[in-house]
């Protein structure tokens, strides 16, 4: 090896070394930025409002309390609220990837009638929509207002999505279709037999895009749900929250109101940790299908 290529690869490997020391200082700097909020939210819902608003955080066992979680489930509107998110959510998604996957699969077939028009329709719809107020009439001409479906089909079908599904389809060997259709394998067989279960990963990541999306949205419920018994549970805490704010002039007793603010603030972390929790549980068993499935459907 001459001298010039030594030291070529000797100054890559130097470069190679800064890039990923950088890499790992911004990863570490990210891990920072994400985790600490995380903690500081999970640990003051558990600390006493006292301490939380003049010490900061404490590990001291004594300092530690679980009123905020028990002010929450006294309010028997939360475990209400919890089923109509987990309905609305779990519906929506349903909705959503039936849609989706059938409609992305029938795009990615290339001898499709009218293959272009369904496309452009499609990103018409998506650059441009009716906004607030055209979508409600829609809605309540329907008659689906102050009913579960008006959670769960408006926006069921996102196109973005619907773009990523239809390019992880083409991506799929078209052979395999081939051999499948000479041993005499119907369209239908195809595509529940060969095509599902190699798109796994984007059903998956597509599935917990929507769940998510549902479960922390409360802006429809706002507008289309009179009836407080459909109420999710986000919409469910925003109104406890609200509840336990203090208003100016409310309280003449200057401690009175302190306490108040004080438990206020303590139900507001116990609140975010409720509506995170059953994300929380989910992401892991979604997380291996992430770089595949996101990843293949946005770039090939």
């Amino acid at each position: 090896m001459s001298s010039s290529k030594s030291t070529h690869l000797l100054n890559s490997s130097k470069t190679d070394r800064i890039i990923l020391l950088v890499n790992k200082v911004l990863l570490g700097l990210v891990v920072v930025v994400v985790t600490v909020p995380l903690l500081y939210v999970l640990l003051g819902s558990f600390l006493q409002p006292q301490i939380l608003a003049t010490k900061g955080l404490s590990f001291n066992p004594d300092h530690w309390t679980v009123d905020g979680y028990i002010r929450i489930f006294q309010d028997g509107t939360i475990m209400r609220g919890f089923f109509n998110s987990v309905l609305y959510a779990s519906g929506f998604t349903f909705v959503a990837i039936s849609f989706t996957v059938l409609a992305g699969y029938a795009l990615s077939v290339d001898d499709l009638v009218g293959k272009k028009f369904f496309v452009i329709f499609f990103l018409v719809a998506m650059f441009f929509n009716g906004g607030m107020i055209p979508t409600y009439l829609v809605v309540r001409s329907l008659g689906l207002l102050n009913t579960p479906w008006a959670i769960i089909l408006p926006g069921a079908v996102g196109v973005w999505n619907l773009i990523l599904a239809r390019t992880y389809f083409k991506a799929i060997p078209i052979e395999l279709k081939e051999a499948a259709r000479i041993d005499g394998a119907s369209d239908l067989m195809i595509f529940w037999k060969i095509v599902l279960p190699l798109a796994k990963p984007i059903i998956f990541v597509l599935a917990l895009f929507a769940f998510i999306g549902q479960w922390n949205a409360y802006f429809q419920a706002m507008i289309y749900l009179d009836d407080r018994s459909l109420y999710p549970l986000q919409l469910v805490l925003r109104e406890i929250l609200i509840q336990n704010e203090v208003q100016p002039g409310m309280i003449a007793d200057q401690l009175a109101r302190a306490e108040m603010q004080k438990i206020a603030e303590m139900i507001k972390y116990s609140s975010i940790v409720v509506a995170s929790l059953p994300l929380l549980i989910m992401y892991p068993f979604f997380q291996k299908y992430f770089e595949k499935g996101v990843m293949v459907g946005s770039l090939k």
